[in-house]
């Protein structure tokens, strides 16, 4: 137990140093303490892997070098966002609430009748124009354009959709429903 306290007392002569250290390194006095508390606590908690004889002082030194350096290499890695506008480009969308649109999209989808549902998938869902649309249905765009607007009217039926606004960030849900609806 002498021996413990003989430590802890080397660990307490070191704090002034320690702390200077820390401040040169960090430039920052409360990031400086915030690097001695942890050094200190790393110490405590690894007290019997100090090697009796060495410098309590150039042990702490290093544990206190590690962890400024652990976390000068962390912070590079970290992109300073106060107002949160990075976090809020790269948010992502739960996806158990996509995968239940998906599935009232499909049932909805399923009620359609087939010349509106096929015509509203190949231009919605593939990407085709209205005229690649009208050659694969062997009609004409008018044809084509007047169904994809009545599946469009009828899935937002089905969905129980009121306005624009009710479909959320979904971009697969708004192309299905809004996407060429012009002339």
């Amino acid at each position: 137990m002498a021996a413990e306290t003989s430590l802890k007392d080397q660990m307490l002569a070191a704090v002034p140093h320690l702390r200077a250290f820390a401040i040169s390194l960090s430039g920052s006095v409360d990031r400086a303490d915030d690097l001695v508390q942890s050094a200190l606590l790393k110490g405590l908690d690894n007290l019997d892997k100090f090697q009796p004889g060495t410098s309590m002082q150039a042990w702490l030194f290093t544990i206190l070098r590690n962890d400024f350096l652990t976390q000068a290499r962390k912070s590079k890695r970290e992109v300073e966002d106060p107002e949160g506008a990075w976090a809020e480009k790269v948010a992502v969308m739960p996806e158990q609430g996509a995968r239940l649109d998906f599935t009232d999209m499909l049932a909805a989808l399923s009620k359609l009748p087939v010349d509106q549902r096929e015509a509203l998938l190949l231009v919605a869902a593939e990407g085709l124009s209205y005229e690649e649309a009208a050659k694969i249905c062997g009609t004409n765009i008018g044809t084509i354009k007047s169904r994809i607007n009545r599946a469009r009217s009828r899935l937002a039926e089905f969905l129980n959709f009121d306005a624009q606004d009710d479909l959320g960030p979904d971009r697969l849900v708004k192309a299905a429903l809004f996407m060429h609806s012009g002339p």
